[in-house]
């Protein structure tokens, strides 16, 4: 019997070995699964922008599994502490490592604070991934929204359908308002995380732009949604967000493609939003994949249209 990994915090130091071990687990699965290895690349370096944006947003809450005879990096996984829930992020596991119980040693102390702080544990996988869906749910993760990963390339002159209605009222959130967007999201899904929109309006580590469709009907202030894009080159997709309607999520999407001229980001979308995925279609969206959002504990039912995201992984 093999002896039992060593669980510790990673740090800045491990940037490299991280990257490397999620470009080569990413690698490694989909390419025996699916013959898919080549769409992550032959480098990894583009990986560095997990652990640089893991580790500035959650400084010390992303922990490694290590070999305990040659210190060897055999697993990451990253955790966010919120208000609300306990969040995890990417969770990876080298491809010699597979079958050691890694995953598994790197999850249950998170699990353990989750359910000591009575709070849900959420988190967003591939639902291609039947390695990672049965250590889920084995774990006690119960699925409950499907998403679709769509992708569209945008051309250089932008997008060529018409804007839908309100898109010209879409405009770049202050720097002021992550509490805003936090207590939007917080009374439409119960889910609470000023902490990351602070982040991505800050916009230090990683290429951040967070788009606002204020309600003009709502004399409180109420934003009718918000929508977050990654611009990092290493990472162009769309997400995290929250749109209170079909209307307002369209306008936002509309918007913050248009943004990424004559690239060709990612973003997920409901599976149960037809009339939104239709539009997309018409667009010329595409699917690559499906992910499926995950929880260990009662979550709040939700109301609107939420994106998650890669980075950081959100539930």
């Amino acid at each position: 019997m093999k002896t039992p990994p060593l669980i510790a915090p990673l740090g800045p130091n491990d940037e490299e070995a991280v990257a490397r071990l999620l470009h080569t687990a990413l690698v490694a699965w989909y390419e025996s699964r699916l013959r898919q290895g080549a769409r992550f690349g032959e480098s990894h370096e583009p990986f560095r922008i997990f652990p640089r944006v893991y580790g500035a947003l959650d400084a010390g809450e992303g922990v490694g599994a290590r070999d305990a005879a040659t210190g060897e990096l055999l697993g990451v996984c990253f955790i966010h502490d919120r208000p609300t829930h306990v969040a995890f992020g990417i969770v990876a596991t080298a491809p010699g490592a597979q079958g050691r119980g890694v995953a598994r040693a790197m999850m249950e102390p998170a699990l353990a604070r989750a359910r000591a702080a009575g709070k849900p544990a959420r988190l967003v996988s591939s639902a291609l991934n039947l390695d990672s869906f049965s250590l889920y749910t084995r774990l006690g993760f119960a699925p409950h929204t499907l998403y679709q990963d769509m992708v569209l390339t945008v051309p250089t002159t932008g997008l060529v359908v018409v804007p839908p209605p309100g898109a010209e009222r879409v405009r770049v959130a202050r720097r002021d308002e992550a509490g805003r967007l936090a207590n939007f999201e917080n009374a439409q899904r119960g889910v609470s995380r000023e902490k990351d929109y602070a982040f991505f309006l800050r916009n230090e580590v990683g290429a951040w732009r967070t788009w606002v469709l204020d309600d003009e009907r709502d004399p409180t202030g109420e934003p009718a949604g918000f929508l977050v894009a990654s611009h990092d080159p290493a990472c162009l997709m769309i997400g995290p967000g929250h749109a209170r309607d079909e209307a307002t999520a369209l306008a936002l999407l509309w918007r913050a493609l248009d943004a990424m001229r004559g690239h060709t980001p990612v973003w997920l979308v409901p599976c149960a939003e037809a009339g939104l995925v239709r539009t997309l279609y018409a667009w010329g969206a595409r699917n690559v994949e499906l992910h499926v959002a995950s929880a260990v504990g009662a979550v709040p039912p939700a109301r609107g249209i939420t994106w998650p995201t890669f980075l950081p992984e959100t539930g």
